[in-house]
């Protein structure tokens, strides 16, 4: 099955609104018509920049998708400091990363928090992108294969397998996040394709739609060799989405490669 890769920019916490817009901007003058008709992209920029960017993308007609960092599993409630798919919804956002290895690591967020996270996304309309990954000391002690099938089984327990199929899953080994460490092609290969063997003995042909991003150090200079690997489908990019100019190449790999 073809499957339209998916490169998106994570920017963590950087760029003020006015920034953003000055970024989207910019990236949405060096891309073109027909970079879209090949490649979804969106970005994810912090929550407060979200309406300005929804502006920006909506009146000016960009074919740039808005998605979002995080989100909280309940409607509304007594939750400081959270925000709803609900709220989330209203932006006309498309897509949310849930469960990323910095809210695991740095804020203990649980495999089955993960879950509620995906099926709260799928609630509200939107596409989860879900992140899975294992440590250094997890990899060096071989359990990368046990650690990844706990979170795929895990953070999709209870969907259905046409639902399921729509989603987006991220490798994102911890090791590489941040590091300038990037996993070799064969090496992310063997993982992403471990993710779609998990997926279809569980959920049979959703992993054959099912499209798998890898992230982790991923800069325009590996993006064509990671992207030519049979189970990847797309690149969760951190800090080399902050300059438009290199995400641009990103979303332009092949011309790259």
């Amino acid at each position: 099955m073809e499957r339209k890769p998916l490169i998106s920019g994570n920017w963590k916490m950087h760029h003020n609104h006015f920034e953003a817009i000055q970024m989207v901007q910019k990236l949405s003058y060096i891309l073109n018509p027909q970079d879209y008709e090949k490649v979804d992209v969106s970005v994810h920029p912090p929550f407060t920049d979200l309406r300005s960017i929804q502006t920006v993308i909506e009146s000016d007609q960009m074919s740039i998708k808005l998605g979002a960092q995080n989100c909280h599993w309940e409607e509304k409630g007594a939750f400081t400091g959270e925000v709803s798919t609900a709220m989330l919804e209203k932006l006309n956002v498309s897509f949310v990363i849930v469960g990323h290895s910095e809210r695991r690591e740095l804020f203990g967020e649980t495999d089955a928090e993960v879950n509620k996270k995906v099926k709260a996304v799928l609630k509200s309309g939107m596409t989860p992108i879900m992140c899975c990954g294992e440590t250094a000391e997890e990899r060096e002690a071989q359990k990368t294969e046990e650690k990844v099938k706990t979170q795929i089984e895990s953070g999709l327990s209870g969907l259905k397998g046409e639902v399921v199929g729509e989603i987006v899953v991220a490798y994102e080994p911890i090791w590489a996040i941040g590091t300038g460490l990037t996993a070799t092609p064969e090496d992310a290969q063997s993982v992403c394709g471990l993710i779609r063997e998990t997926i279809k003995a569980k959920w049979g042909q959703a992993s054959e739609s099912v499209r798998i991003q890898y992230g982790g150090s991923v800069k325009s200079g590996n993006c064509p060799d990671l992207m030519r690997q049979p189970d990847i489908d797309g690149a969760l990019v951190g800090g080399a989405s902050l300059d438009p100019d290199e995400f641009a190449r990103i979303v332009n790999y092949r011309l790259v490669g």
